[in-house]
């Protein structure tokens, strides 16, 4: 049995009830729902239809609610879009405009007090690129130089690499989206663009005020600011998603590896779940075969440690959702076959918190190695136990093709 998770986007390519059922055959454990995109009445058909896709194949899938986060975006631009010229001068207005060429405007409109002369503004994924060159409070403006030529278009991101932003760490639309899926009953709640601790807090406070203390809340590391702050995050937070796609505009490139290995490591020795996002099969939304790259990327996160691993626009929009769920079950599958348990158990227990259910766990892991057994069954109230258990990743023989940890209300 694979133990990483796989966490499917559901959208266009994938909401159908037979659709669903064979993502669920094909591996998906975890089903993701985009609130950047759609509507209310739209989640609650998608959701209709996994609850009964997994009754009809008797599996258990969860529902991860997943956030639009106090991003920053571009308002509506002449015509859909505008080109800008590598040297070109161009304002952007914090009052909203019809965009052009010499000026457009974004959606915080606080950003100019948060920026300032060198500081870059990075639209589009970081595909096209502005240098603030002056800032013009009179006018509420902020005067940059494009540094790359591109074309831009409506709604699109908004980032400003190493300034830190004043953005709310729950927008309204974020609030009605957490209360929509309290009612809908939905197990985990993916917050986007986290910075601090505080930002989680207040989603917290948020389901336990309205009867959602139960979901468990995984914030998405998407900026420099919540790098820094990953201790404090993790310290209030259920797990984590290492979201590399506003990441990696965020910060370098090339740092984008060593941080995802940290935030894993991090998660390992809190044994608190983590998520590895953002193209890992990319290629096939448009091909039914991925990349070496793609390969080696999904099975070197699960080296790494990975708890999960997620398909984004692969499953949601692409033309091939089934084929890249079996295609990452496959490389899983093989990536853990290739762990040395022996060694995981070892370096795991190094890096530990001295606790009795912590040295339960490690005890458990331990013999469940020495004797080879089939499964293992823990008495559990929360959950927590049988967390514990896992995070020293016990290797279990094949019973009938199942490697389990039982849990069962104490």
């Amino acid at each position: 049995m694979r133990k990483t998770k796989i966490v499917c986007t559901i959208g266009p390519a994938s909401e159908s009830v037979d659709k669903l059922v064979q993502l669920i055959e094909a591996g998906m454990n975890v089903s993701r729902l985009n609130f950047s995109h759609g509507n209310h009445e739209e989640h609650a058909a998608r959701i209709k239809n996994i609850r009964e896709a997994a009754e009809k194949t008797g599996k258990t899938v969860g529902i991860l609610l997943d956030t639009k986060g106090p991003e920053i975006r571009t308002n509506d631009m002449e015509n859909g879009e505008i080109e800008l010229t590598t040297g070109q001068e161009c304002i952007v207005s914090m009052t909203e405009v019809l965009g052009t060429a010499e000026k457009f405007s974004v959606t915080y409109d606080q950003l100019i007090d948060d920026v300032y002369p060198g500081a870059k503004m990075l639209l589009d994924d970081g595909l096209i690129g502005l240098e603030v060159i002056g800032i013009d409070k009179s006018n509420n403006e902020i005067k940059t130089r494009v540094m790359n030529s591109g074309t831009l278009k409506n709604k699109k991101g908004v980032n400003v690499p190493g300034v830190s932003v004043n953005l709310p760490g729950i927008t309204e639309k974020d609030a009605k989206d957490i209360l929509f899926g309290i009612e809908q009953g939905v197990d985990f709640i993916a917050a986007s663009f986290v910075r601090r601790a505080t930002d989680v807090l207040e989603i917290r406070q948020l389901l336990e005020e309205n009867n959602g203390s139960h979901i468990q809340i995984i914030p998405k590391i998407e900026n420099q600011e919540g790098v820094d702050n990953i201790n404090e995050i993790l310290e209030v937070s259920d797990g984590l998603m290492v979201a590399r796609g506003d990441l990696g505009v965020e910060i370098p490139a090339e740092e984008v590896p060593l941080v995802q290995k940290e935030l894993i490591k991090k998660c390992n020795t809190l044994g608190k779940p983590v998520i590895t996002a953002t193209q890992m099969l990319d290629s096939m939304q448009r091909n039914p075969r991925p990349t070496r790259a793609e390969a080696s990327d999904v099975a070197n996160a699960i080296f790494d440690g990975t708890d999960a691993i997620m398909l984004s626009g692969e499953t949601a929009a692409g033309l091939y959702p089934v084929e890249a769920v079996q295609t990452m079950h496959n490389i899983a599958s093989r990536a853990e076959q290739a762990l040395d348990h022996k060694e995981l158990l070892s370096a795991r227990s190094k890096n530990t918190e001295h606790n009795i259910t912590d040295a339960i766990g490690q005890s458990v892991a331990h013999t469940a190695l020495n004797l080879d057994v089939n499964a293992i069954i823990t008495p559990t109230e929360s959950g927590h136990t049988a967390r514990m258990i896992s995070k020293y990743r016990p290797k279990v023989r094949s019973l009938q093709q199942h490697q389990m940890i039982l849990s069962f209300a104490a």
